[in-house]
């Protein structure tokens, strides 16, 4: 559990400041749980240069509670929190300072987003919260307001999490967990998991990432997993720690992100899941008479697939719809037996053959350059994944068009992924298989 936190202060003499204004989001990695927004009496006056930036003045504080009012629902709301702030330091130690004055040690665990946010946007402009929020298409509200820059920085710090490939908020979040000897029963870790679809992390008791899966129902299939039978099942049940989650919004983006962090993480009970699942592919071979003939077979790598299937019953019916969409031979593409007269051969070769090659090029040139949206984690969000130059380049999600419509922000917004024939293979698959998307071409 995080709690992403913003102070505003009289501004003044180092550790002789006193709070204006404090916002705290309880976030669980998914929604905002819990919030607490309120105007605090310093008790001191405010330094003009510190009014001029936050508007907020001394006629405002007079009725507001004093510090003392508000400390313990600042203790609950935080309880077994980590704290999230946009340089932390400072917003740590000021809530350390107006704790010791009252002779309450505060001791918490810290993320600061400036950090993060250096490891994870390494090429942005600058890592102030304003201008970083604005090259991120993030919309802010009230600046230099503690409830305007909390919001902003819950906002930031779900991207970032989004882009943290190696897990490393998450471990943070783990170790602290164990830290407070919190050890959760497999029944309260599927009690907390969503039955929406995403990418699930089983950790152990030392944070580390011992399987990763996907599910359209988290819940649902971590439920099979903690009551299964078989090995891998059995070994879940006994080394489980607790378990993390990602909502993705649809099964491509889960299919995805599952491919890229099981080859990336390596867990130990994730063997079989790094062989490809696309065991079949169609190609398009030449007969001895010179026409094209298109072929279901297990897949080659040194071959150039039409297209990738993980049976051979869905190659062999994507030849069939091929050949009823183009007017093809059946008897040349195999999906009846081959006579001993064959009336495929008073066709035009090149008329015959240079249909397939059309089509096979313009399937090229449509996955060319495409934003493939779908519906996002929450009503009013929707994602994306983009393909430039037939290469993947990784997903986003967002609230408004201008931020895929606008290059740049789409750059900083995207979380990138490798490219490769296998996360290809695999949306090219879900393009052919669902429905659920819109399609951009750029």
């Amino acid at each position: 559990m995080y709690a992403i936190i913003d102070i505003e202060t009289t501004g003044g003499q180092f550790n002789q400041e006193g709070i204006t204004e404090i916002a705290i989001y309880k976030f669980d990695g998914v929604n905002v749980v819990d919030q607490f927004i309120s105007l605090v009496n310093p008790e001191i006056p405010i330094q003009p240069f510190v009014v001029k930036l936050t508007g907020i003045n001394n006629a405002m504080l007079r009725s507001a509670p004093k510090f003392y009012e508000v400390a313990k629902r600042i203790v609950e709301i935080t309880k077994d929190c980590i704290i999230v702030a946009h340089n932390a330091a400072f917003d740590y130690r000021i809530l350390k300072m107006e704790f010791k004055r009252l002779g309450f040690e505060f001791n918490k665990q810290t993320l600061c987003t400036v950090e993060l946010s250096k490891l994870l946007l390494p090429e942005a402009a600058s890592y102030s919260l304003g201008k970083l929020v604005r090259s991120l298409g993030i919309p802010i509200a009230d600046r230099h307001r503690a409830y305007g820059d909390s919001f902003a920085t819950l906002k930031l710090f779900t991207l970032l999490l989004s882009k943290d490939k190696e897990k490393k908020i998450i471990k943070t979040l783990i170790k602290n967990e164990i830290s407070q000897g919190v050890s959760p029963k497999l029944f309260d870790i599927l009690e907390k998991l969503p039955l929406t679809v995403g990418i699930f992390y089983i950790h152990n008791s030392k944070g580390e990432i011992i399987y990763i899966g996907k599910s359209t129902s988290i819940r649902k299939k971590l439920t099979q997993l903690f009551t299964g039978t078989s090995k891998i099942a059995k070994r879940i049940q006994n080394e489980v720690y607790t378990v993390t989650f990602e909502e993705t919004g649809n099964e491509l983006i889960a299919s995805l992100k599952e491919r890229e962090e099981i080859v990336f993480n390596k867990p130990a009970l994730n063997t079989s899941q790094r062989k490809s699942p696309f065991l079949w592919a169609v190609y398009a071979e030449k007969t001895k008479e010179g026409y094209i003939s298109l072929k279901a077979s297990k897949t080659d790598g040194r071959k150039k697939e039409i297209r990738a299937f993980k049976n051979q019953q869905s190659a062999v019916e994507y030849i069939k719809e091929l050949s009823d969409l183009l007017e093809l031979s059946y008897e040349l593409n195999a999906l009846i037996p081959k006579k001993n007269t064959s009336d495929y051969k008073s066709l035009d070769k090149n008329i015959y053959n240079q249909k397939i090659i059309a089509y096979i090029d313009q399937q090229q040139e449509e996955f060319k350059n495409l934003l493939i949206t779908f519906k996002g984690r929450k009503t009013n969000e929707k994602s994306a994944i983009v393909i430039k130059d037939g290469d993947f380049q990784g997903y986003c999600f967002f609230d408004l068009n201008y931020q895929i419509n606008t290059i740049d922000i789409l750059n900083n917004i995207l979380i990138r992924m490798t490219s490769s024939k296998e996360a290809v293979n695999i949306i090219k698959y879900y393009l052919y298989k669902k429905k659920d998307y819109k399609l951009i071409r750029f």
